[in-house]
C-alpha cells in the first residue's frame, strides 16, 4: 500500500471515530428533546392554528347585500343595501363552541405528547438494555476465552483430553456470535431512539440515567387523584360534554328569528311636460326590514339530538372514570410486582449464580471438575443476568405505562 493510500485511510478512520463520539444523554434530556423535536408532535401542534382560525370564523359578522333594480315604469331605477342584523346571543354562542373545540385540540395534542413521552421512555430504556446486553455478552466472551486458555494449558500439561479444548473453542465461537448479535440489536435500539428524537442517523449516546435506577411510585390514592385530573381520555370526554352543551346553547340562540334592515333609494326623471307636477321627483328614500317567522322549524330535532348526546357523554364520563381507576390500580400493582422481582434478582439470584460460576471455574483449575460443569455454570450465569436485565426493562416499561395512564409526570 502506498504512503498516500495509507494516509487517506488514517484520515478516514479518524473522521469516523470523531463522528461517532457519544453524546451524554439523561432520560430527562431525551424527554426534553422529544418535546421540542419530535416530528409527529410538531405536526400535531400545527393544528392549533386551524383551531384559532375556527374561532375567527365563528366571530365573523354577515356581509351586507347590495340590490340594484331597473324598470320601464316609475320609479325607473332603485338601489338598496340590506344588512342582516345578528342578535347578540348567536355570535357569542358560535364563538363559545369554537373555543371549546380549540380546547379539545389542545387536549388531543397533550394526549399525543404523553404517547410520545411513553415511547421515548421505552426507547431510552430499551437502548440502555441493549447496551447492557452487549456489555454482558462481551464479558461472557472474555470468560469463554479465559476458559479456553485454561483448557489449553491443562491439555498441554496432559491433564485433560483434547476434547475439552475443542469444547472450549466451540463455547468461544458461540459467545462471539452472541456478542455480534447483541451489538446489532443495540444499533437497532439506538436508531429507534434517534428517530423519536429526530436526531441524525448514526448519532451515538452515552446514557447517564441508569437502567437499574427504578423511579419511586407515589401512593395509590395520590395516583388516582392525579389521574382524575390529568388523564387525557377523561379530559377529552369532559371537554366533548362541554362542547355539546355549548352547541345546545347555540341551537337555542338560533331559534331567535332572522332579522335584517334595508336602506336605499328610488330614482326617476322629472316629468318633461311639467317638472313641478305633484308626485314628480328625481330621487326618493326607501327603507325595509325583513323578519323570519319561525312557524315550522325551531330546531326541535337538533335540540333533541343534542340532549341525547349529552346524556350519552355523561355516561361515557362516568364509565371512563371507573375504567381509569381500575387501570391505575392495575398498572401500580404491576409496577410494584416488577420492582419486587428486580429486587429478588439483584439481592439473591444474580450473586448466587455468579458464586456458582466462580466455584466451578476454580474447581476446574484444580482438576476437581470437568469442563462441561464450567460451561454449564457460565451459561447459567448468562441466563440469570439476561433475566435480570429483562426484569429491569419490564419494570421501566411498567412505570412508563403507569405514567401515561395517569397523564402527568411521575418523576
Amino acid at each position: 500500500m502506498s504512503f498516500r493510500n495509507s494516509l487517506f485511510c488514517l484520515v478516514l478512520l479518524a473522521n469516523l471515530a470523531f463522528g461517532q463520539k457519544a453524546t451524554r444523554l439523561t432520560l430527562q434530556d431525551a424527554l426534553g428533546l422529544a418535546d421540542k423535536q419530535n416530528l409527529d408532535l410538531a405536526a400535531a401542534r400545527e393544528r392549533r392554528a386551524f383551531a384559532a382560525a375556527g374561532i375567527q370564523i365563528a366571530g365573523q359578522r354577515p356581509n351586507p347585500m347590495l340590490t340594484f333594480s331597473g324598470s320601464r315604469d316609475a320609479p325607473h331605477e332603485g338601489a338598496l343595501i340590506d344588512q342582516p342584523i345578528e342578535l347578540v346571543p348567536k355570535r357569542g354562542r358560535r364563538i363559545e363552541v369554537a373555543r371549546g373545540e380549540a380546547v379539545l385540540t389542545d387536549l388531543e395534542i397533550a394526549a399525543l405528547a404523553r404517547q410520545v413521552r411513553h415511547s421515548v421512555r421505552d426507547a431510552y430504556h430499551t437502548a440502555q438494555y441493549a447496551k447492557s446486553v452487549s456489555a454482558q455478552k462481551e464479558s461472557l466472551l472474555a470468560l469463554a476465552k479465559r476458559l479456553q486458555e485454561i483448557a489449553q494449558a491443562r491439555f498441554n500439561a496432559g491433564d485433560v483430553p483434547q476434547l475439552e479444548v475443542i469444547q472450549a473453542e466451540v463455547e468461544v465461537a458461540r459467545a462471539n456470535a452472541e456478542e455480534q448479535l447483541a451489538q446489532q440489536e443495540e444499533g437497532v435500539a439506538v436508531s429507534r431512539l434517534n428517530a423519536l428524537l429526530n436526531e441524525p442517523v448514526g448519532t451515538q449516546w452515552e446514557f447517564l440515567s441508569k437502567l437499574e435506577t427504578l423511579p419511586a411510585t407515589p401512593a395509590r390514592s395520590e395516583l388516582n387523584d392525579k389521574a382524575m385530573q390529568s388523564n387525557p381520555d377523561l379530559q377529552r370526554a369532559k371537554q366533548e360534554q362541554a362542547i355539546e352543551q355549548a352547541r345546545e346553547n347555540l341551537l337555542r340562540a338560533e331559534r331567535i328569528p332572522e332579522f335584517s334592515l334595508g336602506f336605499g333609494g328610488d330614482f326617476n326623471n322629472r316629468s318633461a311636460a311639467d317638472p313641478n307636477a305633484a308626485g314628480s321627483y328625481s330621487a326618493g328614500l326607501r327603507g325595509q326590514f325583513t323578519l323570519g317567522l319561525p312557524l315550522f322549524s325551531r330546531y326541535q330535532g337538533e335540540l333533541a339530538q343534542s340532549a341525547a348526546a349529552q346524556k350519552q357523554l355523561t355516561r361515557e364520563v362516568e364509565a371512563t372514570r371507573r375504567t381509569i381507576a381500575s387501570q391505575v390500580e392495575s398498572a401500580a400493582l404491576e409496577f410494584e410486582a416488577r420492582t419486587a422481582q428486580v429486587g429478588i434478582f439483584r439481592q439473591t439470584v444474580v450473586p448466587a449464580a455468579q458464586r456458582l460460576a466462580n466455584m466451578a471455574e476454580e474447581s476446574y483449575k484444580a482438576g476437581k471438575a470437568n469442563i462441561l460443569t464450567v460451561i454449564d455454570a457460565q451459561r447459567n450465569v448468562s441466563q440469570v443476568q439476561q433475566e435480570y436485565l429483562d426484569s429491569l426493562l419490564v419494570a421501566q416499561q411498567a412505570f412508563a405505562e403507569l405514567e401515561e395512564i395517569v397523564g402527568a409526570s411521575l418523576d
